[in-house]
């Protein structure tokens, strides 16, 4: 097959995750897509990321995936432009608005972050990964990296924008194309349910649970995560 047929796939990281995020999906998908990763770095609110992923996403229609906030701004593109989605992946995310328990926690963590935000990462930790990755030192280094390169403004930026989101749940029985549902199944940020939820709104979605996993899953268990990934490219490759 030459490169030109392979479908476009766009990724979307999470909350001060780059492109790295997705390091092991970009290497595993390349011979059946091709593939790029969003920047969500600009953006002040859910919808202005994104206008700039629809802006910035290759000519005509793409496939689409998104692990947390990028899974908000996924479901924020299916309400923009649903004729561009030729398919849609959501990792590792929720439908639903924050809860305003969890808006507080945001804004005591944007607080702190303008003082300590190497404490706020490092106390972010715990909740993203499974409890057996946290003892893997490279794993950890990673993701503070990410987040350290990205910087404090960037963290502040964007937890503004997802405790500002809407509630993408009314919007999800419009969702016709093949759609993905995957989690870790020891998620502490976004739990099995959340997930049960989307896949019994959107017809015809699939949901993976991944063992041994927790919000990270596309660094956590990548083997796992491409493999469902494939499958569900499989239904858009002719």
């Amino acid at each position: 097959m030459l490169a030109a047929q392979y479908p476009h796939l766009v990724l979307l990281p999470g909350l001060v995750n780059d492109s790295r995020l997705w390091q092991h999906q970009v290497s595993g998908l390349a011979e059946i897509a091709q593939v790029t990763v969003g920047d969500l770095t600009k953006g002040h609110t859910i919808a202005e990321m994104a206008s700039d992923i629809l802006a910035s996403a290759p000519a005509g229609p793409f496939a689409l995936a998104g692990l947390s906030m990028g899974g908000y701004v996924a479901l924020e593109i299916m309400r923009e432009a649903p004729e561009r989605i030729v398919a849609l992946a959501l990792l590792d995310t929720s439908a639903r608005p924050d809860s305003l328990i969890a808006r507080d926690m945001r804004n005591e963590a944007i607080e702190q972050a303008e003082s300590n935000y190497q404490a706020v990462i490092a106390a972010l930790m715990p909740k993203q990964l499974h409890p057996m990755h946290m003892e893997d030192a490279d794993l950890v280094s990673l993701i503070t990296d990410m987040a350290m390169s990205l910087g404090n403004k960037i963290f502040i930026r964007q937890q503004r924008a997802i405790a500002g989101r809407i509630d993408s749940i009314p919007s999800l029985s419009l969702i016709k194309c093949p759609t993905l549902v995957l989690c870790g199944r020891e998620d502490a940020l976004t739990p099995i349910g959340l997930h049960q939820e989307m896949v019994a709104a959107i017809e015809g979605a699939g949901l993976m649970m991944v063992s041994d996993c927790g919000h990270l899953s596309a660094l956590e268990q990548p083997q796992r995560v491409n493999e469902a990934l494939i499958q569900w490219l499989a239904k858009i490759i002719h």
